[in-house]
């Protein structure tokens, strides 16, 4: 029962992140947003008994995805226009 409850809670807040990603006009902002997605999809795999696959998705998704794009961002415009 609980485990049910954390998981419509990971993926409300996981819709409502990939929502704000793509509503947001700041890149930097979005950039955070879809952070906050491979978050939680890192959180769901291990929830559903897959750490390899969670793990994986953290280090690419949050880490080394974001860290990508903020230099490119920072190489760039930060506002899109």
């Amino acid at each position: 029962m609980i485990l049910t409850i954390l998981e419509i809670i990971l993926v409300v807040v996981l819709i409502g992140a990939a929502l704000l990603a793509v509503w947001y006009r700041d890149l930097v902002a979005a950039v955070i947003a879809s952070s906050v997605v491979s978050l939680m999809l890192s959180i769901i795999f291990y929830i559903l008994q897959a750490p390899d696959v969670a793990l994986t998705e953290a280090a690419i998704g949050v880490g080394l995805t974001t860290i990508i794009f903020m230099i490119a961002i920072r190489k760039t415009k930060r506002f899109e226009e």
